[in-house]
């Protein structure tokens, strides 16, 4: 599991959150975001994937920053099948700004957001999530929206995510 944080955090504290819900079979990767000037938060040097110019569906986007950060993505998931990780058993996650792509129209794909977020509003999570399913086959699109959750994560969120992880990497006997 390749786990990319958000804006202005590192891997640090999602390392902590999946070892309380880690499978002893499964490797987790929580890199930290080089450190940068984010244009939304008054060009202060953060770490943050890409540049973020602004927070409405028609802002400017960081075309440049995005391709670098699925490079760096690229990147791990190549090492780690140089390491004789099957990629097929290799999952993305990221926590708001933390970047995910695929190309396979079969990935399985776990989309969470709280209904009370601020920053990021539901809206814009189910608008993700509609987009999606243009993308991958929709049935393989779970959504799921947990009441009174901002920014953040909750027990019941990271419980779906293990759930959702264990049934895609079972242990190999």
């Amino acid at each position: 599991v390749i786990f990319l944080h958000g804006l202005g955090d590192t891997g640090h504290g999602w390392a902590e959150a999946f070892a309380g819900i880690r499978s002893s079979h499964i490797k987790y990767i929580c890199p930290h975001a080089p450190v940068m000037p984010v244009t939304l938060n008054m060009n202060m040097a953060m770490p943050s994937w890409f540049d973020i110019i602004g927070l409405s569906p028609d802002s400017q986007e960081d075309e440049s920053g995005i391709k670098q950060a699925a490079e760096t993505v690229k990147a791990l998931i190549d090492q780690e099948v140089k390491n004789g990780i099957p990629s097929n058993r290799i999952i993305l996650g990221g926590f708001s700004q933390g970047p995910i792509s695929g190309i396979n129209k079969e990935i399985s794909i776990l989309q969470c957001h709280g209904d009370s977020d601020p920053l990021v509003p539901l809206m814009f999570g189910s608008l993700t999530v509609e987009k999606l399913k243009t993308l991958v086959n929709p049935d393989n699109i779970t959504f799921k929206i947990y009441e009174g959750m901002m920014h953040s994560s909750c027990q019941q969120e990271m419980m779906d995510v293990k759930h959702f992880i264990d049934k895609l990497l079972p242990p190999i006997d």
